[in-house]
């Protein structure tokens, strides 16, 4: 078969091992959808009780996953491809993403059953809980190691010292605290531990048929790796556990191939034995990197919390943000942003003021004009994470934070009309203003991708483009962690079959030229929204600093 007919032929599989399910991906040569399947865990394998795929704990903020679900979800996810008649014998690289900071504990038995798989068998029934020294898991929703975040960093000299190194301060869910947790209450099972995974590097172990290496990006959310030198820092390492080192194995960059897929899965699956295994990630590096957007760009996420991604050229020491290695350019910084009163504060406001119709919100929003008539609003109805403040705050055209009154703001708005846009405005407000206190820069050059739930509403998106003073897109695929996944793949591979060429081009532009219609414009900003709202960043910096000083008095 010629060359260029075999390349026509090349399939590439991507996998997303979520919180609540594992979905699988297979992309042709022109990156479009060939097949996809998928697991629940809740519905598919209900045997492990899972609720939204979690297991709650004895303690309080305790949550945990059987590592063995994972392996049979693989064993499913698998037999459903296969059944949709997809051709695995195409596949020439596979990749994947996976929730973050969970962590898994092999045992020297795991490791040999990784090595010796048995192609008649399933996969669960020889990667069992006896592979893993802890067979239950703690998965990111664990927030129940405060005392192990403290302990770490008062080791180090603080948590500006952890921000510097590591890009976060500690968090009760990141990876470091819950491996000391393991080894301060189980000792003996943290001893026996010959490795440790994260979940994405678990994901591509299975595939790989040994313990794979962490990548740098997915690495970023431990308290343990230096995200400046990309290596452990020896610190924070020794500030978690004794002779952790080892057991977490050298981290890699996101495109590093880990070798060929074991032969396992050219045995029972009838994958190609030359088909390479590519470091896997989580799931925010590898959304990233499945919204092909540059350095201009700024992505939103309008769900449950409203999250926002960016990449910085520098990282910056903002203790309450995250900021990760950029999972597709090596010299560049992912900036992570997560705020709590998203969604649901809208869906309250659409309860409350609009008889919990999208139509009404939507036609009480557009009926007012840009900037309220002066009239702005904060709702942290939860203790929101930036700023770290909670409450209400409502301010007309007269107020400004020197007096008393502003402090107590005014109690209601005269009209719906003017509390949604207060509300809408308010949240956009805040977004920005975090998002340039985290070292993004905004300029005639900057986009908006919007990505979630509410992503749908064009009121809403209008109001951004507004507030940003930036055009805004949203994504024809919604899955952006997955196809980041199979992407990621496609490119690592484009690099080690280039790698003596001069035709090796960046992530972004390669896929592009595969993908190029991905993105849809949808809004506009208006000619005065920037002699409108630059002025209201600042009446809202006021009006969060009231809110702060309120909680700490």
């Amino acid at each position: 078969m010629p060359q260029e007919e075999q390349d026509a032929k090349q399939t590439f599989l991507g996998f997303d091992l979520s919180t609540q399910k594992l979905k699988a991906i297979l992309l042709n040569s022109e990156l479009n959808v060939v097949a996809t399947a998928e697991v629940k865990f809740d519905s598919d394998l209900p045997e492990f009780r899972t609720i939204g795929g979690a297991n709650p704990g004895p303690n309080k903020f305790e949550y945990f996953v059987q590592p063995v679900m994972w392996v049979k979800a693989m064993d499913i996810v698998l037999d459903r491809l296969v059944m949709q008649e997809a051709d695995l014998s195409t596949v020439v690289a596979i990749s994947g993403s996976a929730q973050q900071h969970g962590s898994l504990y092999w045992s020297k038995h795991g490791i040999a059953a990784l090595q010796n798989l048995d192609a008649d068998k399933f996969l669960h029934s020889q990667i069992d809980d006896s592979a893993f020294v802890v067979n239950r898991t703690p998965i990111w929703m664990d927030a129940s190691t405060l005392k192990q975040c403290f302990e770490m960093e008062t080791a180090i000299g603080g948590h500006t010292e952890m921000v510097q190194k590591t890009g976060s301060k500690c968090y009760a869910r990141f990876t470091g605290p819950q491996i000391r947790k393991i080894y301060q209450q189980r000792t003996h099972a943290y001893e026996d531990a010959r490795r440790i995974s994260l979940v994405s590097s678990f994901l591509a172990s299975l595939f790989l048929g040994k313990v794979a290496s962490i990548d740098y990006a997915d690495g970023s959310g431990m308290n343990l790796l230096d995200i400046r030198n990309k290596t452990w820092s020896k610190t924070c390492l020794n500030a978690c556990a004794p002779d952790l080192e080892d057991r977490l194995g050298e981290p890699v960059s996101g495109f590093s191939i880990l070798g060929n897929v074991s032969d396992y899965f050219v045995q029972r699956f009838c994958f190609p034995p030359t088909c390479k295994v590519v470091a896997c990630t989580g799931d925010n590096p590898s959304a990233l990197a499945g919204m092909l957007v540059d350095k201009n760009w700024l992505s939103i996420s309008l769900g449950t919390s409203d999250t926002l991604m960016m990449t910085l050229d520098e990282p910056p020491n903002l203790e309450e943000g995250h900021v990760l290695c950029h999972p597709t350019e090596s010299h560049e910084y992912m900036g992570l942003l997560c705020f709590r009163n998203g969604s649901l504060v809208r869906e309250a406001f659409n309860k409350s003021e609009a008889d919990n119709n999208w139509e009404t919100f939507n036609e009480l929003l557009d009926s007012t004009p840009r900037g309220n008539f002066g009239n702005m609003a904060l709702h942290f109805n939860e203790m929101e994470i930036i700023p770290k403040a909670k409450g209400t705050l409502r301010w007309n055209k007269d107020m400004n934070g020197s007096s008393h009154d502003a402090a107590k703001g005014v109690l209601k708005f005269s009209s719906p009309q003017i509390e949604i846009r207060a509300l809408v405005e308010g949240q956009m407000l805040h977004h920005r203003a975090i998002a340039e206190d985290m070292g993004f820069h905004f300029g005639s050059q900057t986009n908006i991708l919007v990505t979630g739930g509410a992503s749908v509403n064009k009121s809403i998106l209008q109001v951004i483009a507004d507030v940003f003073s930036a055009p805004v897109y949203t994504q024809n695929e919604s899955e952006a962690a997955l196809l980041g996944a199979a992407y990621r793949a496609a490119y690592a591979y484009h690099l080690h079959h280039n790698s003596n060429t001069e035709s090796i081009k960046s992530y972004r532009d390669y896929i592009l030229g595969q993908t190029p219609n991905h993105l849809k414009l949808v809004c506009e900003p208006n000619k005065d929204s920037g002699s409108i709202y630059t002025p209201m960043l600042q009446r809202y910096r006021d009006m969060a600093h009231i809110l702060e000083s309120q909680l700490t008095h």
